[in-house]
């Protein structure tokens, strides 16, 4: 009896899974849910993939902001600077020397001696002073970085900063120095003070301030308020050779040609030379003449 009820309710069971299979909406239903979890695998598989590769990806080997673009933003800055004053307020200071130009009128280029060693020597920068005498802040005319700093009994200690390939402005004359070879610093940061040297103790306190591109000193006040690029671009030549003291080299000075002999004025005086000598030799002859007649 229990064997042929059991039976009765299998049948009955399997009956009823056929009848929902044979509904319309049963296959469709199993295939949308069969693909859904495929798809649903499929982007499970992806995620887990770009995880572990994200890990693998050195981000920092290729970062745009790093430190070479940020280096190549500041040379770029630093071309675009324009050169200042090395002081605090240009008002307050007054140039005592202006630069020797070689092709300027005689009245600045007498203005433009430095008197030392009972000689004269071309200026090759502007001394600057403060009207009451006292010493000041000497502050970087550009950024840059230091590649000199020395201590010089002449010129009263020089500190030297490279603003690019060639191009250099040099602080001489200055004392109480805060800086040191290989400091980067910005325009404006102050240097040292103003002092004094023995190649121009005329101008007492003061800083003697040069730019150089390429060894040859330029004139300073020509660059004030121009960007570094103005002298990238600008072609310099020497008037005459600069030694690295700042003072010409007096092997260099031009030699005067000697005046021209004038040929006429020569001949004119040869000829006054051979009269004389034939008014000479008569006479001798007509006192001999004399002296024979006497006889």
């Amino acid at each position: 009896m229990k064997m042929r009820e059991e039976e009765k309710k299998r049948s009955s069971q399997d009956s009823k899974i056929k009848r929902f299979m044979k509904k319309r909406w049963v296959y469709p239903s199993l295939y949308i849910a069969g693909a859904a979890i495929i798809l649903t695998a499929v982007l499970w598989f992806q995620n887990s993939n770009n995880a572990d590769n994200d890990k693998q990806i050195d981000y920092k080997a290729t970062d745009l902001s790093g430190k070479k673009f940020q280096e190549d933003a500041l040379e770029v800055n630093r071309a675009m600077e324009n050169f200042s004053m090395p002081v605090a307020d240009p008002d307050s200071v007054v140039i005592q020397k202006e630069f020797y130009d070689f092709d300027g009128p005689e009245e600045k280029q007498e203005a433009a001696l430095v008197s030392y060693n009972n000689s004269y020597r071309p200026n090759t920068g502007i001394d600057i002073t403060m009207e009451n005498g006292e010493t000041f802040d000497v502050l970087a005319a550009l950024s840059g970085k230091v590649t000199s700093v020395r201590e010089d009994a002449l010129l009263g200690n020089v500190i030297e900063i490279e603003h690019d390939k060639g191009i250099v402005t040099q602080y001489q004359s200055v004392t109480d120095i805060g800086v040191k070879v290989g400091d980067q610093v910005e325009q404006g940061h102050i240097l040292a003070k103003a002092g004094k040297s023995l190649y121009n103790e005329e101008a007492g306190t003061h800083l003697h301030f040069e730019i150089r591109k390429d060894g040859v000193a330029v004139n300073p006040i020509d660059y004030f308020n121009k960007p570094l690029s103005a002298l990238q671009e600008a072609k310099v030549t020497e008037g005459k050779e600069i030694d690295d003291s700042g003072k010409t080299d007096d092997s260099t000075k031009e030699e005067k040609p000697a005046p021209k002999e004038d040929k006429s004025k020569n001949a004119d005086d040869s000829k006054q030379d051979k009269t004389k000598d034939d008014d000479a030799t008569s006479d001798e002859e007509d006192a001999d003449k004399a002296d024979s007649s006497d006889a």
